[in-house]
């Protein structure tokens, strides 16, 4: 693989939502999905709190490239550190090359 299709990947996608306490599965799955089909990180940061018509429970999440979820912040509003290894993004990126078929030319 050149450097310029390396260069092309992220390696962190972050996700900004208000997804309602009756849903939060769907949320935690579509989270896992993104970071499985994209080989990389994602953090996913949920709402907390109500409105006339929701009650939002949190749940923001860190997913590694594997869809593991490595920090969930639960149900309370709070600020987690998380460090990411950023050497598995090559660990899971070389046995399982999903971007070798692109072809960035044609998305442009």
């Amino acid at each position: 693989m050149d450097a310029d299709a390396r260069n092309d990947w992220v390696d962190v996608m972050y996700f900004v939502a208000q997804w309602p306490a009756t849903r939060i599965q769907q949320w935690r799955r579509l989270l896992q999905a993104r970071a499985i089909e994209n080989q990389c990180f994602v953090v996913g940061v949920n709402r907390v709190g109500d409105d006339p018509d929701n009650h939002y429970n949190g749940h923001s999440l860190v997913i590694d490239p594997l869809g593991e979820v490595i920090a969930d912040a639960g149900e309370a509003e709070q600020v987690q550190i998380v460090t990411l290894d950023l050497a598995q993004l090559q660990t899971v990126r070389g046995p399982i090359p999903v971007f070798a078929d692109r072809r960035p030319a044609l998305y442009r």
